[in-house]
């Protein structure tokens, strides 16, 4: 017998929370719900909430959202994008704060060679929301599932917004290492058998801000840290004069970092290296890694904010905005 079925093998419904607790199903219905517009006597809230919690009640989630039109669930659609120490961190903190509002958060990678059917034609989700403008087909998909709300807005595709902070880090990395004097740079990261776009986002966003500073384009240089290629690419780098690099995340800068020391040389005088996530090895390898942190954090607070704002017309949060990114300088830089 499971949690939520009651001694007759049953499982326990809201009419046997009301038979428990002495009040009528619709009240049941208002407190579990936090239906808004009822005046429920706290002392009536308790009771049904008592009544609910010692006959492990779990209402039915089909049930309810054939009953009210709502599955209270947030579908994220996420890019393929490694899920590293920071974007958990983010989507935690957007997850915590979306169940303390009763909704669920669903997190859904969909890639360039997807041969399943998209997971809102599963969930029925009150919400969809992803980094960029939906497609066509995929727009037509999610309204014949009857999603109710999909961000980016359709009807206005320019208006984005999901804190995620993308371009902000990549050129902070490249404007500290122009900073220290550094003219020549390369953008590392690590060789991947899916290419993640979120590498070549930031690739780009640190190789445009080099060319407003007046330098050359940053290559982009792919290693593997289960072999010799970082160190390779140090000695190449060095023949060609490049002094600084700026790492997609603090793990390859940890790679590059450990290239540079196998070959005997001095951080940051020969070489400089910047990280990106300010992720824990990041303090912990030596030398430590200069790097860049977001308060991912308060990053997911805003996106379930902003999710909010959305599917239930709550006001946005009055701190509602995108944190900067800070630089964390190190031994490397």
């Amino acid at each position: 017998m499971t949690a939520s079925e009651s001694a007759t093998g049953r499982r326990v419904t809201a009419q046997d929370v009301a038979r428990e607790a002495g009040v009528s199903r619709a009240t049941v219905g208002f407190v579990l719900n936090n239906t808004p517009g009822q005046t429920i006597p706290e002392h009536t809230r308790e009771r049904v909430l008592r009544a609910a919690a010692r006959l492990d009640y779990r209402p039915n989630s089909a049930a309810r959202a054939l009953a009210s039109g709502r599955s209270r669930i947030i579908l994220l659609v996420l890019p393929d994008w490694p899920i590293e120490f920071r974007l958990q961190n983010y989507l935690d903190e957007a997850s915590l704060v979306l169940d303390r509002a009763g909704y669920s958060l669903v997190t859904y990678t969909r890639h360039p060679d997807r041969t399943s059917r998209p997971l809102w034609e599963s969930l029925s989700p009150d919400l969809v929301v992803g980094p960029a403008p939906f497609s066509a087909p995929d727009i037509a998909s999610m309204l014949a599932c009857g999603v109710r709300e999909i961000y980016p807005d359709p009807d206005h595709p320019g208006t984005t917004d999901v804190s995620l902070a993308i371009s902000a880090g990549p050129e902070l990395q490249v404007e500290h290492l122009h900073g220290t004097g550094h003219r020549r740079l390369v953008y590392a990261a690590f060789t991947e058998d899916h290419p993640s776009s979120m590498i070549i986002s930031r690739h780009r966003a640190a190789s445009d801000r080099a060319r407003s500073l007046g330098l050359a384009a940053l290559g982009l240089e792919r290693i593997h840290y289960r072999d010799d290629s970082p160190d390779d690419a140090i000695r190449r780098w060095l023949g060609t004069g490049i002094t600084g690099v700026v790492a997609f995340n603090d793990d390859v800068a940890a790679a590059v970092t450990g290239a540079a020391v196998r070959a005997g040389l001095r951080m940051p005088a020969d070489l400089a290296v910047i990280g990106h996530d300010d992720s824990p090895i990041s303090a912990m390898f030596v030398p430590a890694l200069s790097t860049i942190r977001f308060d991912t954090a308060a990053l997911g607070r805003g996106f379930a904010g902003f999710a909010l704002h959305l599917i239930d017309g709550r006001p946005l949060p009055a701190s509602y905005a995108v944190p900067k990114p800070v630089l964390v300088r190190r031994a490397t830089s």
